[in-house]
């Protein structure tokens, strides 16, 4: 390519003010050096608008600038360092494909690494496959990631791979619409805050969101399928998780470890897992409206969880309902439980009885699982008809005083996923 870049727009008459007097409009064409020499030549405001066609990356970015692609131009890596470095503000990428980053964690190589200067910066409509981690933003405030499909390697152990969107100490980063599969985890964040995390889809991974040291965020209307573990939310404080989705989790759909004064709401966690919901050491959430369904243990309480308020939400045929050892009776009100036999007299919506959801075979199963073998048989059966008879004779546990009689529907969404993948 003999002229260069801003040369080559100016002769086509594709100049255009753009905020301005000296922002353009730039008409980029392949070639080896084309996309280096172009970022270099740009002023700020400028931007490029990458013709179809294969592009050297390894480009750091220090000035504010937009590097458009349609979808149909490839920036290639080096295999060493990230693809694209953003390091100044109100820089926008914009459907790139990007590959080719390097392997390691110690740099976090990416197909997109942000540091702290990349304030406000964008990444949308872009497919990053291949890289060690996807999207880096490490320090960078109010930027965003949207859009994108991003896949990460499939040559390591999960353990080793990098993730999909990691965030640390990026307060005011939104990541939204995007699809993320085949990585470590789908979005890791890290001491940071003011986070939100919404609409977005995962597959493929060790976990879908990882919260860690992360306060005062919002996780809404992301869809987890069949990853080792939907959304944990860890060391953090209020965080919303609100009308998520979690199928076919293989561990837990959604994970509470010191996690304090989060709102658990809306979500709707189905499928085969260990636990729908585990609750490790968790104090004054507000867990209500979820449907927790077809797991082998429906809600797992541990660790010292207190002062948690659990209503409103629907346990449908968890093999075990609540595992929660305890010596004095706890009260939840207002949830449903498809094995409780109830009847409902006066027709309010309400059971008659109270409804205790595990007994003194329950406690014996969770600390003697061999015990399992004499589920069938007449001594078991005895003791439960006496603990119904005598329910003095029942142990501390939770106590359900208002049980409902119908749980709320499936979520229009979940109900469709569920159908797509039977």
């Amino acid at each position: 390519m003999k002229l260069t870049a801003r040369t080559f727009a100016v002769l086509l008459g594709t100049a255009l003010l753009t905020g301005s007097a000296n922002a353009a409009d730039i008409r980029v064409e392949p070639g080896p050096e084309a996309l280096v020499r172009a970022v270099v030549l740009a002023r700020p405001g400028d931007r490029l608008v990458l013709s179809p066609g294969a592009y050297n990356g390894g480009i750091v970015l220090t000035k504010p600038v937009e590097l458009m692609g349609d979808g149909k131009a490839h920036v290639v890596g080096t295999g060493s360092g990230s693809v694209i470095t953003i390091d100044a503000p109100d820089v926008v990428i914009d459907g790139l494909r990007l590959t080719g980053s390097g392997s390691s964690h110690e740099t976090i190589d990416s197909g997109v690494q942000m540091t702290r200067n990349a304030t406000r910066a964008i990444v949308r409509n872009s497919h990053i496959e291949g890289n060690l981690y996807g999207v880096d933003i490490h320090g960078a405030r109010d930027a965003r990631v949207e859009g994108n499909t991003i896949i990460g390697g499939d040559d390591r152990l999960m353990s080793r791979r990098g993730n999909g969107v990691y965030v640390w100490n990026a307060p005011g980063a939104t990541v939204s619409g995007n699809t993320i599969r085949q990585g470590r985890d789908g979005i890791f964040v890290n001491t940071s805050r003011k986070n939100t995390f919404t609409d977005n889809r995962f597959e493929g991974l060790r976990f879908a969101i990882h919260y860690m040291n992360a306060d005062d965020s919002e996780v809404s209307g992301n869809i987890s399928i069949g990853n080792h573990l939907g959304y944990a939310i860890m060391f953090s404080k209020r965080v919303t998780i609100r009308d998520n989705i979690s199928l076919d989790d293989r561990d837990h759909g959604i994970m509470l470890n010191y996690a304090n004064n989060a709102v658990i709401e809306g979500n709707a966690v189905v499928g085969g897992g260990e636990k729908c919901l585990f609750v490790y050491n968790a104090n004054k959430n507000m867990i209500r409206g979820n449907r927790i369904e077809g797991c082998e243990i429906g809600i797992h309480f541990t660790g010292g969880s207190a002062r948690n308020e659990i209503t409103g939400n629907a346990f449908v045929g968890n093999r075990t309902q609540i595992k929660f050892v305890s010596t004095r009776d706890h009260v939840w009100s207002g949830n449903y439980w498809s094995d409780h036999a109830a009847y409902d007299v006066n027709g309010d919506g309400i059971a008659d009885q109270a409804f205790r959801p595990n007994d003194a075979m329950d406690q014996v199963l969770w600390t003697q699982p061999s015990a399992k073998l004499l589920l069938g048989s007449p001594a078991v059966q005895l003791v439960r008809w006496a603990q119904s008879e005598f329910p003095a004779l029942l142990p501390g546990g939770i106590v359900d005083d208002q049980p409902l009689m119908k749980p709320h529907a499936l979520p229009e969404t979940a109900r469709k996923w569920k159908e797509s993948l039977q």
